[in-house]
């Protein structure tokens, strides 16, 4: 026997969207967050690194390898969270650029350890400081402790449990 149906209400009249959409909701969450300030900082990112042709992986490679010479390829991947596959395309295009260069490493004789060529230390040099005055702009509405704190929290994220970055010492006032 067919269910009988209710009656349906009449269509209302659709509401005028508002000037600002209630958000709450998504300011509840950290990974709304998190992403929010990431695109804002990685928008004042990109505008800063283009005359350099960086995006944020390649710097990264570039700073990790500027305090890391020799470092490998699985210790990139692993650092940085790259897949393999998509780092061979970077490592390839900062080698073209003159960047970075393979040498056997010292002490795997399978392995091949990346360096900077003397452009990549300059460049790593000149963009680091650009990068670090950028983010101490960004942060400025936070005090040292306030940073230090952020930065330890969203690192709980990606480390593995019970696991802290040790202090480094580097944070701004």
């Amino acid at each position: 026997m067919p269910r009988a149906r209710s009656p349906l209400p009449a269509p209302a009249e659709p509401l005028p969207a508002p000037e600002t959409l209630d958000t709450s909701v998504l300011e509840g969450l950290v990974g709304y967050n998190a992403r929010r300030a990431a695109i804002a900082i990685g928008n004042v990112f990109f505008e800063r690194m283009a005359p350099y042709g960086l995006k944020q992986p390649d710097f990264s490679v570039l700073a990790l390898l500027a305090h890391n010479p020799g470092a490998t390829s699985r210790q990139l991947c692993a650092t940085l969270d790259i897949l393999p596959p998509n780092f061979v395309s970077l490592i390839a295009a900062l080698d073209r650029r003159g960047l970075i260069e393979r040498r056997p490493h010292p002490r795997d004789r399978r392995a091949v350890g990346l360096h900077l060529t003397e452009a990549g230390r300059a460049l790593a040099a000149e963009t680091e400081k650009i990068v670090i005055e950028m983010e101490n702009e960004l942060a400025g509405r936070l005090t040292g402790r306030e940073r230090a704190t952020l930065q330890r929290l969203l690192q709980k994220f990606y480390l593995g449990r019970g696991e802290e970055r040790p202090e480094r010492g580097r944070t701004p006032a």
